[in-house]
């Protein structure tokens, strides 16, 4: 399932591996695309959007709604 976020403070690209690294930790089969230009993380996971988001944010950013 793919889920796309809004993450505000995603400034650059070691902001997008910071997330991917986290998210591999919880799905090590999770294929992440984060694009610091749109502030978008597409990530597509068996995990909820729900978990997803919690990583996220437990990564130290910010998910808009």
């Amino acid at each position: 399932m793919q889920s796309i976020f809004t993450v505000p403070d995603l400034a650059c690209g070691a902001c997008a591996d910071k997330i991917g690294q986290a998210i591999h930790l919880v799905d090590p089969q999770a294929t992440i695309s984060a694009d610091p230009q749109t502030k978008q993380v597409q990530i597509n996971s068996d995990l909820s959007a729900t978990t997803l988001e919690s990583t996220i944010v437990a990564a130290g950013y910010t998910v808009s709604k």
